[in-house]
C-alpha cells in the first residue's frame, strides 16, 4: 500500500490576476531550481516529477489541488521522492504562506481533498483549453470560446450547457444587470420598467425582450422580471435582470451557486461541484422546501413545475429527501434561536454539527453556500462565549465554502477571512460569556481528524 504525502493548495487559487502571477513565478523558480535535474521533465502543460508516483504541477494554478506521491516502499527510496515532496512544499509555503497544506499519512495527517476531486483536476491539466478572463463578463477559452454554450434544453427553454470540464470553484459568469428594481405590484412595476428601458441602449432592450415571460398578459415587462430577475443579495426587494444569467436554470440539487458582489455590483456564477462537459449548468431558485411546498413555490413564483433530479426520485426516496429537508429547517431554526445560543452554546454546536451531516446527505457536495453559512453560525456561537480557538478554526472554513461559491473578491469572503485572522474583533466576542474563553493559539495540534472535529463541535474538551 505505502504512505501517502504531499501538499494542498487550500483554498484553491482563483483564475484572479494575483493568484494567477503568484502561481507563474512560482512555477519559473521550480523550472530554474531544477533545471539540471534529469528526472524533472516539462511537458507542454505540467511539469512532471519522474519519481514515485510522478507527482505533477500544472501551468495552471486553478487546476491545481495537490502535490503528492507514496513516500515509502523501495520505488519511493530509490527516485529520492520525499526529497522532491519536502523541497517543493518548502518552496511553495514561500510563495502562498498557510493556504499551502502539508499532510503525511504516516503520522495521520490527511490531505483536505477527496481523491476523486483531485484525479478530476489532474486529468484537466491535460485540456489545451482553458478559462481566462478576457472581458469584465465572460470566461472564454484560449480560442476565444466561451466555457459554456447556449442551448435550448428541452421543457425548459434556454440553458447554458458547459463546453468542457469545469472544476468545483470556477467562476463560470460574471456579469452587471441589464437593469435593476424593487419587488412592488405589477401595476406599479410595469410604468417604471417602461422608463427604465427606454433609457437602455437598442442592443439591451433587445436582450431584455428576448428572456422568457412565464406570466405573459396585461403586464409584459412585469412578467419578464418576475420569471427571471435574481435578488441582488439574500432576501433582497431588488431584483436584476441579466442577459446571460438569467437563462441559467434552476435545479433542487443545483451544480453552481449564485452570489451578488455589493462592492462591484455584479452577479457572479460559480460552480459548487464538478462539472462534466455536456451538462447543463443550474441554479436554485427555491429556499429548500420539501417537494410539495417548493412545487408551489416554483410555480407561483416563477411559473414552472420542476423536474429536476431531486423532484424525480422514486417514491420512498423522494419520501426520504422531504424528511432530511424537514430536519435542515429544523435545526436552522434550533441554531439560530439566540435564547439557545446564549443557555445552550454546546447543544447548538451539536445541532451544527448534525445541520452538516445532513446537508451532506441531502445535497452531496453541491452544499458549499448552506456550509458556509453553517460554520458561521458555528462561529457565532463560539465567539459569543470567547473561544477564540473554536471560532478561527470554523470562520476558516466559512472562508474556504465562500470562495467556492462566491470567489476572493466577495465582500463576506474577505470579512470572514479577517474573522479567521482576528475572531476578537467580532462585535459579539464574549457578548453572552467567558466560560470557554481561548486564544486562537489554543487549537489543539496533535489530534486525529475524528478526534479534531469532536473537539471542534464540542464533544469532547
Amino acid at each position: 500500500m505505502g504512505i501517502d504525502a504531499g501538499f494542498d493548495m487550500v483554498p484553491r487559487l482563483s483564475k484572479g490576476v494575483v493568484d494567477r502571477h503568484n502561481w507563474d513565478r512560482f512555477i519559473n523558480f521550480i523550472k530554474e531550481h531544477y533545471k539540471d535535474d534529469a528526472q524533472i521533465e516539462i511537458k507542454p502543460n505540467y511539469i512532471i516529477f519522474k519519481a514515485g508516483e510522478h507527482p505533477i504541477l500544472p501551468f495552471e494554478g486553478h487546476k491545481f489541488l495537490r502535490f503528492s506521491s507514496k513516500v515509502s516502499g523501495p520505488t519511493a527510496a530509490a527516485t529520492r521522492v520525499e526529497s522532491y515532496i519536502d523541497t517543493v512544499t518548502r518552496i511553495a509555503k514561500v510563495h502562498f504562506g498557510s493556504r499551502v497544506q502539508y499532510w503525511n499519512e504516516g503520522f495521520d495527517h490527511f490531505g483536505n481533498y477527496d481523491w476523486n476531486e483531485v484525479h478530476e483536476s489532474i486529468r484537466s491539466y491535460e485540456q489545451v483549453r482553458h478559462a481566462v478572463v478576457i472581458s469584465p463578463f465572460l470566461l472564454l477559452d484560449k480560442l476565444g470560446i466561451p466555457i459554456f454554450e447556449i442551448k435550448d434544453i428541452l421543457g425548459k427553454g434556454k440553458g447554458l450547457v458547459a463546453r468542457f470540464n469545469i472544476s468545483k470553484g470556477t467562476r463560470i459568469l460574471v456579469e452587471k444587470p441589464l437593469l435593476t428594481v424593487r419587488s412592488m405590484p405589477p401595476n406599479e412595476l410595469e410604468p417604471v420598467l417602461a422608463a427604465r428601458l427606454k433609457a437602455l441602449s437598442k442592443a439591451s432592450q433587445r436582450q431584455f425582450l428576448s428572456l422568457r415571460n412565464n406570466f405573459p398578459g396585461k403586464y409584459p415587462f412585469s412578467g419578464i422580471v418576475k420569471t427571471n430577475a435574481l435578488p441582488c443579495g439574500p432576501g433582497s426587494p431588488v431584483g436584476g435582470v441579466y442577459p446571460t444569467a438569467c437563462l441559467i436554470n434552476h435545479s433542487c440539487i443545483p451544480n453552481s451557486h449564485h452570489s451578488w458582489n455589493s462592492n462591484v455590483e455584479h452577479e457572479t456564477i460559480h460552480a459548487v461541484r464538478p462539472i462534466e462537459a455536456g451538462e447543463e449548468i443550474t441554479i436554485s431558485y427555491d429556499r429548500g422546501d420539501p417537494y410539495i411546498v417548493r412545487q408551489a413555490f416554483l410555480n407561483e413564483a416563477f411559473g414552472f413545475d420542476c423536474n429536476c433530479s431531486g423532484c424525480s426520485l422514486p417514491p420512498s426516496e423522494l419520501q426520504a429527501s422531504n424528511a432530511r429537508r424537514i430536519l435542515i429547517q429544523g435545526l436552522d431554526d434550533t441554531i439560530g434561536d439566540p435564547f439557545r445560543m446564549m443557555v445552550s452554546p454546546k447543544e447548538v454546536l451539536g445541532d451544527c454539527h448534525s445541520l452538516l451531516q445532513v446537508l451532506e446527505e441531502e445535497y452531496g457536495g453541491c452544499a458549499t453556500a448552506s456550509s458556509a453559512r453553517l460554520y458561521y453560525d458555528a462561529f457565532q456561537v463560539s465567539i459569543t462565549h470567547g473561544d477564540q480557538a473554536r471560532a478561527s478554526v470554523f470562520a476558516e472554513r466559512a472562508y474556504k465554502a465562500r470562495v467556492v461559491c462566491e470567489g476572493e473578491d466577495s465582500p463576506e469572503t474577505q470579512r470572514v477571512k479577517s474573522l479567521a485572522l482576528k475572531p476578537s474583533e467580532h462585535s459579539s466576542f464574549g457578548l453572552c460569556s467567558t466560560k470557554w474563553k481561548t486564544t486562537r493559539e489554543m487549537v489543539p495540534k496533535s489530534l486525529n481528524t475524528a478526534q479534531f472535529e469532536k473537539w471542534l463541535f464540542g464533544e469532547q474538551s
